[in-house]
């Protein structure tokens, strides 16, 4: 198989690679990513000559055409987006430039050059949100409600993937996903932020909504969840991927501080952002018995893997910071 990662260089892309490499040795991966803010080649930098890098938009209809043609692509996995809640507020246009028609100028190429398989990376937060004290969950059939510029902009991107697979017959499948937490999350969300923040001594930004809740899912589950959507997957299906695992903003700074042994006094309350959604929670009963799927990792001893991560690699995400484009601390909304 010759697998082309778009968004590669970012967290879930760049893990999928990791998990792809190891796994697949005898496949050839190739990531193109366009090296945003929250892109960086040392994500990819250990995996030396295993994957060939290609630095573009998935809205360059030439270069993403060219790169299918000249690495004989025969399956696409499209991670690349725009993906920060808060950012998405302030520059909407950008989220819907990249996350839609970014999309549909990849889809194209794909469908121009015959690759023989689409999957497209989506998100719970296309169906909006859940009531705190309610037992509903999203299944594959909810239908989309979102509620912010980011949520509208992968909405958009999914129903593009769909209107593909129904006009042109292109053999796509889409993942829903759960929030994702791991090793080389940029540190804009919220558990690298709560994280790096404790380790410096710095507050923790909580939204006062602090009860909010969201389902957690360790990236590694998530990269084998894809894996198996590709190898056995029914082609034009949607399939929800989610722990089960729900905890608050609270519970995660508690925990947080917990694992670095730092004080409660550093949570910190800020301004709720505009559209801040209650809760999500999937069902991923399709994914389950359908392809066998669980997930492996508990969720306490995979936060404190990852806390553990990002207290030896502070060399990787000291540099990061400063990148951010949004300060949480700071919330305000532009006319």
């Amino acid at each position: 198989m010759r697998v082309l990662v778009t968004g590669g260089a970012g967290f879930i892309g760049s893990n999928f690679a990791r998990y792809w490499c190891e796994n697949r040795p005898d496949d050839r991966v190739v990531v193109y990513d366009l090296l945003t803010y929250a892109g960086d080649r040392r994500n990819i930098a250990d995996l030396g000559d295993r994957v060939d890098f290609v630095q573009g938009d998935i809205g360059d209809a030439e270069l993403a055409g060219r790169t299918l043609r000249d690495h004989e692509i025969d399956t696409v996995v499209n991670f690349a987006a725009e993906s920060h809640n808060s950012l998405a507020v302030l520059d909407p246009t950008l989220f819907f430039r990249t996350n839609v028609l970014g999309t549909q100028t990849l889809l194209e190429a794909v469908r121009q050059h015959r690759v023989e398989r689409f999957h497209h990376v989506s998100t719970c937060e296309v169906y909006g949100d859940l009531a705190l004290d309610s037992d509903d969950v999203f299944t594959e059939d909810t239908p989309y409600r979102p509620r912010t510029p980011y949520n509208a902009s992968k909405a958009g991107a999914d129903h593009a993937v769909r209107a593909y697979s129904e006009t042109y017959e292109l053999p796509v499948t889409i993942t829903n996903c759960s929030n994702n937490y791991g090793p080389f999350q940029f540190p804009e969300k919220v558990i690298p932020l709560f994280v790096t923040n404790a380790l410096d001594d710095a507050p923790l930004p909580m939204y006062a909504s602090t009860a909010n809740k969201r389902e957690w899912l360790h990236v590694l589950d998530h990269c084998r969840a894809i894996e198996l959507v590709l190898d056995r997957g029914r082609i034009g299906e949607t399939y929800n991927v989610g722990s089960g695992v729900e905890k608050s903003i609270g519970e995660i700074a508690e925990l947080v501080l917990e694992l670095t042994g730092k004080p409660e006094s550093l949570m910190t309350i800020v301004p709720d952002r505009p559209g801040h959604d209650r809760r999500y929670l999937l069902d991923s009963s399709k994914l389950r018995s359908e392809l066998d799927w669980e997930p492996s990792i508990e969720f306490e001893a995979g936060l404190e893997q990852t806390v553990r991560w990002y207290e030896t690699h502070r060399e990787w995400w000291e540099s990061m910071k400063g990148r951010a484009p949004v300060v949480e601390s700071a919330w305000a909304v532009r006319d």
